[in-house]
C-alpha cells in the first residue's frame, strides 16, 4: 500500500446526495434586504481577492446582512467589487470544512477522519520535531498564498525554516518583478504603482482590467476614459478593456517583445524618448539604440500581424502623452518562458518615455512606518529555498514553487515535510498532479488549512479547517500605494462550526513545539493593539473607523532636476543589464519567435472573469449565480470547421493527450482563428464542492507543454495547444 493515496474530499463527509444549487442558495437568506431589526457594522478587509479593499460587514439582529465598501479607504475608493459584494457567500457555504481531518486506514483503504484540533496539532508537531531532530528544520516547507499566510510564516521562522515559495511568484506576477527590478532597481509593487487616474495614455498588453476586477485599477482606468486618455491594448482576443480602446492591436501569440522592439526603434528613429529623463537617470542608451535598429515596423509586421502605420502612429501617441504614458506591467506574466525579457522590455519602454515615478506613469509608493511586535530574533536557518534547486534560476528573488515541488519528490527529496495554506496547488500549478502524487508518496508530512474542501486536501495527512475572514484577526493591512493608510480586519462573527482562525493555530502550533516566546500574546488583538498604538492609533478606535488614513512623508513623484540612486548596481536605470550578461543571459530583450501552432491544434488562451478569483470563487453560492461555469471562445471560422455551435458541450485535448472536462462553446469573432480562451478556475473534481464540481473545464489540466523562464523559474503557460473532442449540444441528455 502507498504511504499517502490521493483522498477523494467527498470521502470527507459522510456519504449522502448531493445537494441542489437551489438548496445551497438558501443557506444564504440572511443577505435579504432588512427588516426592522437593529442594525450593526463591523469594520473588515476583504480576503475574495489580494486586493484588500476595505469594507464594513452590516448584521441585522447579529445575522449577516450585507457588505459594503468603507468610505474612507483611499486604497478602493471606497467601493467593493462583484466578488467583494459576494463575501457573504463564503461565510455561509454550506460546503465549508467544519472539523480537523486526519488520515486513518481502515480496512486497507485510506480516508479521512474527525478529530479534535488537540489531536491533529499534537501529531503535526510531533512530525515536525521529528523532521527537525532528523534532517533540520528546514526541511519542512511551506506553500501559500493568503493575508492569513502571515501566521504560518511566522510558526514557520520561529521553528527554524525559511522555506517557502506561493504561486503568486512563479506562476503569476514574478517575471514582472524581476524584469522591473532588473532595470529600475525596484518592482512595481501589489498594488502596481502605476499612476493611471492621471494618464494620458495607457497601454494594456495582455492585462484584462475590467475582467480581472482588480478593484482600484478598474477604477482608475474609468477615470482615465473619461478624461479622454488614449487607450492602447495589445490582445489577440477583444476583451472587455479592447472595447474600451482608442487602438486594438490584435496581435500574433508570442510576439509582444517584437512589438515593444519596434515601438522602441520608432521612439529612437524619430527622436521621441525623453532625452533630458535617460541623460539624467539611465544608462545603455547606445547600446539599446543599436540593438532596436533591426526591428523595424515593417519587420515586425510580418512577426506581430501589426501594420507598420498602425505601430507607428500608437508609438506617436506613446510619446505625445509622455511622461503622463503607463505602458502597464500586467501581473499575471506567465506566459512563453521568456517572460522576464518581456517585462524588462516594457520596463526600458517606460524609461524611453520618462514615465517611471513621473505623474501619469508611476508614482513612488508609501507605506505607514507600522512597528513588528517586539519578539525574539528567528533562528538563523542553514539551508535557504534555493538550495534545494541549485544553479537554477539566479534571478529568483523568492522561493519557486515548481522547484520546491520538484525538490519534494523521491526517496532523496529535500523537502521533508509540507504546510500548504490557501493554495489550491491542483488548479495553480500546470499538469502538477502527477508530481504531487510523488511528493505525497514522499513527504513524512503534509498539512493543508483551508476554509474549503479543495482537490489539495485529498493529499494533506492532516485537514486544519481555518474560519473565513469574517470570522478572524489578521494583520493590519499596510499595503504601499499613493496614500499611506491602515485598515483592520476584524472578527463580525465567532467561527462557525469547528474552525478556527489562522494566528490561533499559528500560536497552538508553536506552544506545542516549544516556541511559545515567539507568541507572547493571549489574542491577537493584544498584538494588534499595541502595534497601532506606536503610530498613535489604538484597536478601539480601528474598530470605530475601519481605515486611518496619515499623510505622505516623500513626495508622490520625482522633484524636476532631482538626484536619484536608484538601487541597481550602477545606480542607474539600466537599459542594458550587466547583472544579465554577467549571467550568460541577454543584456536587451531579444525577440524569438513562438512555437507555430501545429495542424489541427489551437492556441490555449485563458484569462479571468469578473465574478470570480481564479478557482477560490467558484463554489460560493451568491458567485455561483453570476457565473456557473466558464465558456470556450471559439471563432465562427473554426466553429464551422468543426461543426461546432454555440451551447454545445465539447471536451480539449493538448497536443500531449490530456483530456478536459466539457465545457460549452460560445462561437464568437471576438477571438482569432488560431487560439481558443477560457476563463481560469472552474472543472473542479471535488465532488464536495456541491455546486463547482464538474463544471467548466479546468486549463491548468490541459497545460502540458511548459517553457521555464531560466532567469527567475517562472512556468510559461501560454504555449499549449489542444483540439476538441465533440460532447453534447445544450439541453441533450447528460
Amino acid at each position: 500500500m502507498k504511504r499517502r493515496e490521493f483522498i477523494k474530499v467527498s470521502s470527507l463527509f459522510s456519504a449522502g446526495a448531493v445537494a441542489s444549487p437551489t438548496l445551497m442558495l438558501s443557506g444564504c437568506a440572511a443577505t435579504a434586504l432588512p427588516g426592522s431589526g437593529v442594525v450593526s457594522k463591523t469594520p473588515t478587509v476583504c480576503d475574495m481577492c489580494f486586493w484588500k479593499c476595505a469594507g464594513e460587514v452590516y448584521k441585522e439582529d447579529g445575522e449577516l446582512w450585507k457588505i459594503t465598501g468603507n468610505a474612507d479607504d483611499l486604497h478602493s475608493g471606497g467601493r467593493l467589487c462583484t466578488r467583494g459584494t459576494g463575501g457573504p457567500g463564503a461565510y455561509l457555504d454550506p460546503d465549508r470544512l467544519k472539523t480537523p481531518l486526519m488520515r486513518v486506514t481502515v480496512d486497507g483503504r485510506q480516508t479521512f477522519k474527525a478529530v479534535s484540533w488537540d489531536e491533529a496539532l499534537g501529531f503535526i508537531a510531533g512530525k515536525m520535531r521529528n523532521i527537525a531532530d532528523s534532517v533540520g528544520p528546514e526541511r519542512m516547507a511551506m506553500l501559500h498564498h493568503g493575508a492569513g499566510s502571515h501566521h504560518f510564516l511566522h510558526l514557520l521562522r520561529a521553528y527554524g525554516s525559511d522555506s517557502h515559495a506561493e504561486p503568486a511568484y512563479a506562476q503569476c506576477r514574478g517575471p514582472r518583478d524581476v524584469g522591473f527590478k532588473l532595470t529600475f532597481g525596484e518592482s512595481v509593487g501589489s498594488p502596481e504603482r502605476t499612476d493611471m487616474a492621471n494618464s494620458r495614455c495607457i497601454v494594456l498588453l495582455g492585462s484584462h482590467i475590467g475582467e480581472n476586477l482588480h478593484n482600484a485599477q478598474v477604477q482608475t482606468l474609468a477615470d482615465a476614459i473619461n478624461k479622454d486618455a488614449t487607450i492602447i491594448t495589445v490582445d489577440p482576443r477583444f476583451s472587455v478593456p479592447a472595447g474600451k480602446s482608442r487602438y486594438w492591436l490584435p496581435i500574433k501569440p508570442g510576439t509582444d517583445i517584437a512589438l515593444l522592439l519596434a515601438w522602441m526603434n520608432v521612439l529612437i528613429e524619430e527622436d521621441l524618448y525623453d532625452k533630458d529623463y535617460l541623460d539624467r537617470y539611465a544608462i545603455g542608451f547606445e547600446q539599446l539604440a543599436q540593438h532596436v535598429q533591426q526591428y523595424t515596423p515593417e519587420w515586425v509586421y510580418l512577426e506581430t500581424g501589426i501594420r507598420p502605420e498602425i505601430i507607428r502612429e500608437t508609438a506617436r501617441e506613446m510619446a505625445k502623452a509622455a511622461p503622463a504614458t503607463v505602458v502597464h506591467p500586467g501581473r499575471h506574466a506567465v506566459w512563453y518562458g521568456d517572460d522576464t525579457q518581456r517585462s524588462r522590455a516594457i520596463a526600458i519602454l517606460n524609461a524611453l518615455l520618462g514615465s517611471w515615478n513621473r505623474e501619469g506613469g508611476f508614482y513612488t509608493p508609501e507605506k505607514v512606518d507600522l512597528p513588528h511586535y517586539p519578539i525574539p530574533d528567528y533562528p538563523a536557518p542553514t539551508v535557504k529555498t534555493g538550495d534545494a534547486y541549485p544553479d537554477k534560476w539566479p534571478f529568483a528573488s523568492q522561493g519557486v514553487t515548481n522547484g520546491v515541488i520538484d525538490a519534494s519528490c523521491g526517496e532523496d527529496a529535500f523537502f521533508k515535510g509540507w504546510l500548504v495554506y490557501g493554495t489550491n496547488l491542483p488548479q495553480t500549478i500546470p499538469a502538477v498532479e502527477a508530481k504531487l502524487k510523488q511528493a505525497a508518496e514522499s513527504l513524512d508530512l503534509l498539512v493543508v488549512v483551508e476554509t474549503m474542501p479543495s482537490e489539495m486536501t485529498g493529499y494533506a495527512d492532516v485537514i486544519l479547517p481555518e474560519c473565513t475572514y469574517l470570522e478572524r484577526y489578521d494583520d493590519i493591512r499596510n499595503s504601499g500605494e499613493r496614500h499611506p493608510s491602515l485598515a483592520l480586519r476584524m472578527p463580525a462573527f465567532e467561527p462557525r462550526f469547528d474552525s478556527k482562525p489562522g494566528w490561533w493555530i499559528a500560536k497552538q502550533l508553536g506552544e506545542r513545539l516549544g516556541l511559545q516566546k515567539y507568541f507572547p500574546w493571549q489574542d491577537y488583538a493584544d498584538k494588534l493593539d499595541w502595534q497601532l498604538k506606536q503610530v498613535g492609533s489604538s484597536l478601539d478606535e480601528m474598530k470605530k473607523i475601519g481605515v486611518k488614513n496619515f499623510p505622505r512623508i516623500r513626495p508622490l513623484y520625482f522633484r524636476k532636476g532631482q538626484r536619484v540612486n536608484f538601487w541597481t548596481p550602477s545606480r542607474k536605470i539600466e537599459l542594458y543589464s550587466k547583472q544579465l550578461a554577467d549571467k550568460g543571459f541577454e543584456p536587451i530583450p531579444v525577440y524569438t519567435p513562438p512555437e507555430p501552432v501545429p495542424n489541427g491544434f489551437y492556441r490555449l488562451n485563458y484569462g479571468r472573469m469578473p465574478a470570480h478569483t481564479f478557482g477560490k470563487t467558484t463554489n460560493n453560492p451568491l458567485l455561483f449565480q453570476l457565473a456557473p461555469e466558464n465558456q470556450l471562445w471559439v471563432n465562427p471560422l473554426v466553429a464551422n470547421e468543426h461543426s461546432l455551435e454555440s451551447g454545445q458541450y465539447v471536451r480539449l485535448a493538448s497536443r500531449e493527450g490530456a483530456i478536459s472536462n466539457k465545457i460549452r462553446v460560445r462561437v464568437t469573432e471576438r477571438i482569432g482563428p488560431d487560439s481558443v480562451f477560457m476563463a481560469h478556475g472552474f472543472g473542479h473534481k471535488s465532488k464536495r464542492l456541491r455546486l463547482t464540481a464538474g463544471a467548466g473545464a479546468d486549463d491548468s489540466q490541459l497545460m502540458t507543454n511548459i517553457k521555464v523562464d531560466p532567469i527567475m523559474g517562472g512556468t510559461g503557460m501560454r504555449g499549449n495547444f489542444v483540439t476538441f473532442v465533440k460532447e453534447r449540444k445544450a439541453g441533450a441528455a447528460s
